[in-house]
């Protein structure tokens, strides 16, 4: 890790439309199985295959799975047929879209079925919904570029070119235009997805924003529910609300046609600890006094990378459109904020402008991981760093007992439009943060596994030891971002706060998840460490 970044719906479907529209979990037609059945098969890779290596693991390294075969589906039916398979089978499935997931969801020696979704990753417009359909496989690359080349529209979704569309927008999406734009998932129309119910049938149902009922819910739980939880996404739909006309050019909002870009570094041997802590609270104290929803200052982005010290510098990454006022004054202006006071003289080492799809391939931003193993956590932030956070920081990051380069954190502003959606519109309630932080540590050799794991645990749960070694919702800290999934929060011996993960990751939208996981996946199909558990069957409901 550099110091500078951190890295059709036809056959079964079609009989389903008419009966979704209830208020309780959806059971499929009996026609479904049989028209499952006779779809084209999917693409299947066994142990054996010469795919099989490649195909058992994602980007993580550290979670190499053992399936019994590893279907590639090109189309929704075939998902059905899948899946329906695996149930038959009695196996454990579970779906894999670009593997950038932290924690062991699909590389589980449980998981005896895995759906590598790679497969399905066209894009196009869908005249009837006037929404642009993005397979569920689909590269956040491969959205930018098409999205911005064929229409000019763009979403506001995550940096890293080879992340996958399927868990991203589930977990709710966020990226370099968040706070002019909100998440990913404030643009999401629609979700098709295969469903279990509780006859044991898979099937595909269409969810959208202008459904009801349960159909609205299902909408609803992918807005920020997280991947892997309520069924299989092969399809999202994206309308900005409020867009009209029925053209893709509509129907999304269009990105900035420039931006200015810039790398400054502060060298670590100039940064004692007053110094560091004093940039650390300038970076964090300049993003709260500019998070409303239309500050003057929303489309300026920007990371924050503090890695090791054994990494060589503090790194901060920023970009803002080079249409709006004076982008050079304001970048500059931007910087002498940051620095004031922190003594320490930052150097330049880069500075231009860049068209807006170029920009997204930016190494300031975008990074690719690979090859590597990894351990991640996260926190949001409502306030600056507070004394004790930024000195534990620095205690952990200047330690003289380890000195890896891909250890430390990448701090990135949340709020601007993000906060102009209530808590509760959309499954990710944390709508009132100024920042997001990804702890996060990429090392090569197995062997040195408990070394980097041990280390990122004891930094996290140090700067949060005012609250039992978890970012506990309160005055300075939100809890965390699911994305970046750390199942060490389900821990007591890790998480001491007395706030259980669930409400860390999904605030007050917990109880509400848990009713859609009951009405759409019954029999707890979809499964990880981190889903969302249905709720009880009340009595005398069906």
């Amino acid at each position: 890790m550099s110091t500078l970044t951190r890295r059709g719906f036809v056959g079964a479907t079609a009989l389903i439309g008419a009966a979704t529209a209830t208020t309780g979990a959806v059971a499929a037609p009996a026609a479904a199985r049989v028209v499952a059945a006779s779809v084209e098969a999917a693409t299947t890779v066994r142990p054996g295959n010469a795919q099989y290596a490649d195909l058992a693991r994602g980007v993580n390294q550290r979670w190499v799975g053992t399936p019994d075969w590893i279907a590639l589906p090109r189309s929704t039916d075939q998902v059905v047929a899948v899946v329906q398979q695996a149930l038959d089978a009695g196996k454990r499935v579970a779906v894999r879209g670009g593997g950038h997931c932290f924690e062991d969801f699909v590389g589980n020696g449980d998981v005896r079925a895995v759906i590598d979704l790679s497969a399905m990753n066209t894009i196009h417009y869908d005249a009837r919904r006037r929404a642009v359909a993005v397979g569920a496989g689909a590269r956040l690359g491969e959205v930018n570029e098409q999205l911005f080349k064929r229409w000019g529209v763009a979403l506001p979704g995550g940096a890293c070119p080879t992340v996958g569309v399927g868990g991203h927008v589930s977990g709710g999406g966020y990226g370099p235009l968040n706070r002019t734009l909100g998440l990913t998932v404030d643009h999401l129309y629609a979700v098709e997805v295969v469903v279990v119910d509780s006859s044991g049938t898979a099937h595909a149902v269409v969810a959208s924003r202008d459904d009801r009922g349960a159909l609205r819910e299902l909408w609803w739980a992918h807005t920020g529910g997280g991947g892997g939880t309520f069924g299989v996404v092969t399809r999202y739909f994206f309308r900005s609300p409020g867009a009209e006309g029925a053209v893709p050019q509509r129907a999304l909002p269009a990105p900035p046609s420039e931006l200015l870009v810039g790398t400054v570094v502060w060298p670590w041997q100039d940064l004692d600890q007053e110094s560091f802590v004093r940039l650390l609270q300038n970076y964090g104290a300049w993003h709260v006094a500019h998070n409303t929803p239309g500050d003057p200052e929303a489309d300026l982005y920007s990371h924050l990378a503090v890695f090791h010290r054994s990494g060589g510098a503090v790194a901060l990454n920023v970009q803002l459109s080079a249409l709006a006022g004076d982008p050079e004054r304001r970048l500059d202006a931007f910087l002498a904020a940051v620095g004031r006071g922190v003594g320490a003289r930052a150097r330049t080492v880069e500075r231009h402008r860049l068209p807006w799809l170029m920009s997204t391939q930016w190494s300031g931003f975008a990074d690719r991981p690979t090859g590597k193993r990894i351990k991640g956590k996260s926190a949001y932030h409502r306030t600056t760093f507070d004394d004790a956070q930024a000195t534990a920081l620095h205690r952990h990051l200047t330690r003289s007992d380890y000195d890896h380069t891909g250890s430390g954190l990448l701090i990135a502003p949340y709020g601007g439009r993000v906060n102009a959606v209530a808590p509760h519109e959309t499954a990710l309630a944390h709508r009132d943060s100024a920042l997001m932080l990804m702890y996060v540590s990429e090392w090569a050799a197995a062997a040195d596994d408990d070394r980097h794991v041990g280390f990122l645990r004891e930094l996290y749960e140090d700067v949060y030891a005012g609250t039992g070694g978890a970012p506990a919702p309160g005055r300075s800290t939100a809890g965390a971002y699911v994305n970046y999934a750390d199942t060490d929060l389900k821990d007591p011996r890790r998480n001491r706060s007395g706030v259980s993960w669930q409400e860390l990751y999904f605030g007050s939208n917990h109880a509400r998840l848990r009713e859609v996981k009951r009405r759409w996946d019954p029999r707890n199909v979809f499964r990880h460490a981190l889903s969302v558990e249905p709720a009880r069957q009340r009595r005398g409901v069906r």
